[in-house]
C-alpha cells in the first residue's frame, strides 16, 4: 500500500515538474515585405524556438536570422548582409507576457490572446502588443501570431533607389507546437 501510494505520489509531481515549461525549436516564421508590382520579398525560418511557461505566463521567441530561406540566393545575401546585419546582431528575440492565460483554459477550441512584451531586433528594442491564437492540440499546444515589424523602429536602412521595392512594415507569421517533457517522451 506504501508503495503505490508513495509511486502515485512520484508520477503526480513528475507530472506537474513536467508541465512546466512547454517548448519547441521547429516552429516557423514566415516574412514577407513585398509591395504590388515588384519582386515578391519573402522568406521562411523553420528552425525557430518558442517557449511557453505557463505559471508565468511567459512567452518567448527566438529567431536566428541568418536561418530565413529566401527564394533567391541573392537576396538571402543583402536580407543578411546589408539590412539585417546577420553577423553582427544574429538572433531576433521576443519577451512577453499573455494575458489572462491559464492553462486550464487551453482547450481544442482556438481562443484568442494578447501577448504584450519586448521584441528584439538588430539591437533595439520596442515593445510591442501581438494577438496570439492558442489551442489543445494532438501533439501539443499550437501557438499562431502575427508580428508586424515597422522597418525604422530598428534602423534598418533600406536604399533609397530599391525603398518603393519594399515594405516599410514587415509581415511575419509565428506558427508552432510547444510540448512539454512530459508529451515529448510518450511521443518517443
Amino acid at each position: 500500500m506504501k508503495t503505490t501510494t508513495l509511486l502515485f505520489l512520484f508520477f503526480t509531481a513528475f507530472t506537474v515538474l513536467a508541465q512546466d515549461k512547454f517548448f519547441t525549436n521547429s516552429g516557423t516564421v514566415n516574412f514577407e515585405a513585398s509591395v504590388p508590382l515588384f519582386e515578391e520579398v519573402k522568406a521562411v525560418n523553420r528552425q525557430v524556438a518558442i517557449l511557453l511557461e505557463p505559471k508565468s505566463s511567459t512567452f518567448i521567441c527566438t529567431v536566428l536570422v541568418k536561418d530565413f530561406r529566401f527564394k533567391l540566393d541573392l537576396m538571402q545575401e543583402h536580407f543578411n548582409e546589408n539590412y539585417m546585419e546577420s553577423d553582427r546582431y544574429p538572433k531576433a528575440v521576443f519577451k512577453g507576457k499573455i494575458q489572462k492565460f491559464d492553462l486550464k483554459d487551453i482547450s481544442e477550441i482556438e481562443k484568442q490572446y494578447e501577448i504584450k512584451g519586448k521584441l528584439y531586433v538588430r539591437g533595439k528594442a520596442k515593445e510591442i502588443v501581438v494577438n496570439a491564437l492558442i489551442k489543445k492540440v494532438a501533439d501539443g499546444i499550437q501557438i499562431i501570431s502575427d508580428f508586424p515589424i515597422v522597418v525604422s523602429d530598428f534602423n534598418i536602412k533600406i536604399p533609397g533607389a530599391i525603398a518603393s521595392k519594399i515594405a516599410q512594415t514587415a509581415n511575419t507569421e509565428l506558427t508552432g507546437i510547444v510540448r512539454s517533457e512530459e508529451m515529448l517522451l510518450t511521443l518517443k
